[in-house]
């Protein structure tokens, strides 16, 4: 899968290849997983206001917590924690009531240490998300 732009509920967003996705991080000695970070929190932002329920989080600072900040470790490690939870959170969002799997926060951290694996995983999940909130292909 290649990226491919989609519009939720007036939204623009991108659906991208979890595998690409991690090949560009790796190819790219973790500087494309700056970007990625960057444009997954704020697409998380921007459609969780579109369903009425906005985050409010702040990009720029989710990816100021990788980088610099992995050099203390705590502040990756909780960036990992709230985009995996604003994964989830989305989830429940679009699932709307309905039963289905979510984001799994745990899990997301964890392949975080296994060299930048949480990144594939929370887009593969975005991407599920996006269809399920109905996202129509530009």
């Amino acid at each position: 899968m290649a990226v491919e732009d989609i519009t939720i509920r007036g939204v623009r967003a991108r659906t991208r290849g979890p595998v690409i996705t991690w090949l560009l991080l790796v190819v790219t000695l973790g500087i494309y997983g700056l970007f990625h970070w960057y444009y997954i929190n704020r697409e998380m932002r921007d459609v969780s206001a579109a369903m009425g329920n906005p985050f409010g989080n702040a990009p720029g600072m989710s990816v100021l917590a990788l980088f610099p900040g992995a050099i203390l470790i705590v502040p990756a490690i909780w960036t990992w924690v709230t985009t995996a939870r604003r994964a989830r959170d989305l989830r429940v969002m679009a699932l709307d009531g309905q039963p289905g799997e979510v984001t799994s926060v745990p899990l997301a951290v964890l392949l975080g240490f296994i060299y930048g694996l949480n990144h594939p995983y929370l887009q593969a999940s975005l991407n599920a998300t996006y269809d399920l909130a109905g996202a129509e292909r530009a």
